[in-house]
């Protein structure tokens, strides 16, 4: 969905400039217009069209069912524009705003029949996104003791990926590469033909290549599955490492490998990570811990659209 290359860390932007940066309007109007086929094919909302007059206005509010992170600022106005310019949307709190039970993150107001037409798409978006940003929230407060930082992944719904990456931030988690294109991660399966004794030269060979693209990735990493493999790969020319699915234990001897060998080398966690474990993750005195659950298993967040005639 992004036109060009991110070009500045989106862990630093302020959630409306990043959503500017993440988010190609033209994309995003793509997604919108398929959700509508999706629901309305050629034929519209005959149930609106069958007991609804045309010229009957409503207002309604979008209202939280229980506690949670509001995402969907940006996404709600085009939604409505893309089915009836008409509609109007007021009163939008700013995306990553905590709600309460009852309270209201925007309004609507407009033609009946359009407003209930857009309903379950606009809900859909909003539902979606408002749950990764409290499930990442979640993550969050549970290791805000510690200097670790929770971040995203790759694994989320195709399409989705920018709005979902922006729903991270929402909930005050931060962003790992955007996709394959922007920053190099170096995974078992690139070295699974080399023995371990080669892995330093060829890591060290493809970040030259790398580095030397007229892009350069935004970083580079390698992926590591027990601490021999982090001892062989630690200095080279890298930025941080991956530690998969280590015991904690294992991740307290990883931390003190990189102390001791490449004081200041983040290091991330990855690989079993739930509400249940991250605490002891983070308190290992890693830097960073990837979450895949907050992309890919984010209940939604239970918002409802009331119209204020009930």
């Amino acid at each position: 969905m992004p036109t060009t290359p991110i070009t500045t860390d989106p862990n630093t932007l302020p959630l409306d400039d990043l959503f500017a940066q993440l988010i190609d309007p033209a994309a995003l109007d793509a997604l919108i217009d398929r959700a509508f086929t999706e629901d309305l094919h050629d034929r519209g909302d005959i149930t609106s069209q069958s007991t609804i007059d045309a010229d009957q206005p409503t207002t309604a509010a979008i209202r939280a069912r229980q506690p949670g992170i509001w995402c969907g600022a940006n996404v709600i106005p085009r939604i409505a524009a893309l089915h009836d310019p008409s509609l109007t949307i007021t009163d939008i709190l700013p995306d990553g705003s905590r709600l309460t039970p009852g309270q209201s993150p925007a309004r609507i107001a407009g033609p009946t029949r359009s407003l209930l037409t857009v309903e379950r798409t606009l809900l859909n978006f909003v539902t979606h996104l408002s749950g990764i940003a409290t499930l990442t929230a979640q993550y969050v407060d549970a290791v805000a003791h510690t200097r670790a930082a929770i971040f995203d992944t790759r694994k989320t719904i195709p399409a989705f990926r920018p709005l979902a990456k922006h729903a991270v931030r929402c909930g005050g988690g931060r962003c790992h590469r955007i996709g394959l294109f922007d920053a190099m991660l170096i995974k078992d399966n690139h070295l699974a033909h080399l023995p371990l004794d080669d892995w330093p030269t060829a890591i060290n060979a493809a970040a030259q290549r790398a580095r030397a693209l007229p892009d350069p990735p935004a970083f580079i990493e390698v992926e590591v599955d027990n601490l021999d493999q982090l001892r062989r790969v630690v200095d080279c020319d890298l930025d941080l490492i991956l530690l998969d699915n280590f015991t904690p234990d294992d991740m307290r001897r990883a931390v003190a490998v990189r102390d001791d060998l490449r004081p200041g080398l983040p290091l991330e966690a990855s690989g079993g990570v739930d509400l249940t474990s991250v605490r002891r993750i983070a308190e290992t005195g890693v830097d960073r811990i990837a979450v895949g659950a907050l992309t890919h298993s984010a209940p939604a967040l239970d918002l409802g659209l009331d119209n204020d005639n009930n």
